[in-house]
């Protein structure tokens, strides 16, 4: 069994150095196939930081009466936070915050600034932005649970009727993010892998011959096919090597350029944090690549 092994391990090198314009052809078309796996796994990650980013900017807003106590407040944010289990975040404003807020936006608005002076007082009410971890049907439960509550008759308002729309949207949006954006990924990538195995192919098709004869000499099936399915894995561990190392000098050299566009998130860091499960990606999709392409090609003449 191991001379059996050491013999198709050494026809594969031979075959592999023999061929080596379409060795490397097909291991450079692996790499580019490797490369657009590893690209739609950073895409994802990056859109994942995107919508979070976006939804995380998304709340509704309980605007309580004029006069109403912290203490009330509070007790109201304790109860609200029980309403439903999909409640993230709630943070108590005041009317000191928010107006020390409003004025500091808006500073170098000198006609917002003088309608302040002007009404004297501070005009804001004591609020709790509420967030949540789903969808905008949650802000409407929570918006009605508000409504209904023991404590409405604190509240003034509940803004989520003015929000409605632009949380729809903007889940709309998010959501597309990554439904189409991983739709084109998978395009991309069938279409790699068909080219890699036309490419395996070719270079299977170049030593028909060397088949043919093994045929004739009474070669097992396995025997035949060892060779090819070795130089498979060969393919795809080389692919995987270069596209490891490409992968770290291209995450680290983009990072700061992706962190222009996108602040607070760090493509290398990524990587980093990420880099067993990059490594099992180029591997396996590497190595299955070239294997099964190899297993397909090589049945055809063994069925002839």
């Amino acid at each position: 069994m191991f001379t059996s092994f050491t013999r198709v391990f050494k026809f594969a090198i031979n075959d592999f150095g023999r061929n080596k314009g379409i060795s490397i052809a097909t291991t450079f078309i692996l790499v580019v196939a490797i490369m657009l796996a590893t690209g739609l796994f950073f895409f994802q990650g990056a859109a994942n930081y995107l919508t979070s980013q976006i939804r995380d900017k998304i709340d509704i807003t309980a605007y309580f009466l004029d006069g109403t106590s912290e203490e009330d407040i509070l007790a109201a944010k304790d109860k609200i936070i029980g309403m439903s289990p999909d409640i993230r975040s709630i943070e108590y404003v005041s009317r000191d915050q928010a107006f020390a807020v409003f004025s500091e936006k808006h500073q170098d608005n000198a006609v917002l600034q003088r309608a302040l002076e002007e009404v004297g007082d501070n005009p804001f009410l004591p609020s709790l932005n509420i967030t949540t971890n789903g969808d905008p049907a949650q802000y409407e439960e929570i918006s009605n649970a508000l409504e209904t509550s023991d404590f409405s008759n604190l509240i003034y308002k509940v803004d989520y009727t003015q929000k409605k729309d632009t949380i729809e949207k903007v889940y709309a949006i998010t959501s597309n993010i990554n439904r189409y954006g991983l739709l084109a990924g998978v395009i991309l990538i069938i279409l790699s892998i068909l080219v890699v195995f036309n490419t395996v192919k070719l270079a299977i098709d170049s030593s028909k011959e060397e088949i043919s004869t093994m045929r004739i000499v009474g070669a097992s099936d396995w025997f035949v096919r060892g060779p090819f399915i070795m130089e498979g894995i060969i393919y795809g561990l080389l692919a995987f090597i270069v596209c490891i190392l490409l992968t770290a000098v291209s995450a680290y050299l983009f990072s700061s350029k992706i962190a222009i566009v996108m602040p607070g998130f760090s493509l290398y860091g990524y990587f980093l944090t990420n880099l067993w499960i990059f490594v099992l990606i180029q591997l396996l999709f590497g190595v299955g690549v070239g294997v099964v392409s190899s297993f397909i090609v090589v049945k055809k003449y063994l069925d002839i």
